[in-house]
């Protein structure tokens, strides 16, 4: 294949001198690989007069023939690097995706209707390469080879139904959510210790959770979201994840102090792709998603 290369450069430059610059190897390197192509091909490709160079019958036919498979090389390489014009494939966390992502989508669609956007929706961190996604939102972005923009730092805090919120009225807080469930999810936090949210919430607030209070446990943010939505308790969600149909008739934030996960999301892709105009766009409109 280099070999091939050096010739296909000779070929167009019609110059050992600019194939070898074009290269950026030596003249020496350039004419050997040629000679080695032609011993293997048994043919003389170029006729060589002083300093006049001209490609022979074979070598004209050659070049011609080799073309079309240069070119399907280089945009096999372009594709991988850079994906197919107009579509991009983000891979994002389930609960992001459905909570917020997907209520938002509409809006993405009027302003650009020419991308076309695939999600791939994931429980656990992306394994960030191009066979899941070309790109990604994740909190724990590749240290190399990729490019990390910061959309925000994640908080949580207790919301409710209206339904809990009012019967919650005229009692002092905290001590009116004891009286209620509280629903707990363990994936909030790495480790996976029960009760960590309620926990380190109290803590950060200057009062304890009392023994005797009911948490129900759940292993995604998501199904304690819809718990939540149907008065089965209190918990922990994400700012970000309500839409205003949500804060409207869903959901209620009680006005209580936030819980810092300790995790910022980012919006990840590689380097290589870091003109490509899709993922530009995707990129400036998560930003503004984020900070309306």
């Amino acid at each position: 294949m280099r070999a091939v290369q050096c010739f296909e450069s000779v070929a167009r430059f019609n110059s050992f001198s600019k194939a070898a610059e074009a290269l950026n190897v030596t003249q020496s390197a350039v004419s050997h690989q040629v000679k080695l192509l032609e011993e293997y091909l048994g043919e003389d490709l170029f006729i060589r007069q002083g300093r006049r160079l001209s490609l022979t019958v074979i070598g004209e036919r050659y070049q011609e023939e080799i073309n079309s498979a240069l070119i399907s090389i280089s945009h096999a390489s372009q594709k991988l690097r850079e994906g197919e014009d107009g579509k991009v494939r983000l891979a994002i966390y389930s609960t992001l995706a459905v909570k917020w992502l997907v209520p938002r989508l509409d809006n993405l669609r009027q302003l650009h209707p020419e991308i076309d956007l695939t999600l791939n929706m994931v429980a656990d961190e992306p394994e960030c390469s191009d066979q899941v996604a070309d790109c990604f939102v994740t909190a724990y972005p590749p240290s190399r080879n990729f490019v990390s923009e910061f959309l925000y730092k994640e908080q949580l805090y207790p919301f409710c139904s209206p339904k809990l919120w009012y019967e919650m009225q005229g009692k002092p807080l905290p001590e009116a959510l004891w009286e209620q469930s509280l629903l707990s999810v363990r994936s909030i936090f790495k480790d996976g210790t029960e009760k960590k949210d309620w926990r380190l919430w109290c803590e950060l607030g200057g009062f304890e959770l009392p023994d005797d209070v009911k948490v129900i446990h759940f292993s995604h943010m998501i199904l304690a979201a819809e718990a939540a939505k149907y008065h089965q308790g209190i918990a922990f969600l994400n700012d970000y994840f309500m839409t205003d149909q949500d804060r409207q008739q869903d959901l209620i934030r009680i006005p209580m102090h936030e819980l810092p996960t300790g995790d910022s999301l980012y919006f990840v892709y590689k380097k290589s792709r870091a003109k490509q105009r899709e993922i530009k766009i995707l990129s400036q409109w998560l930003k503004q998603q984020c900070y309306d």
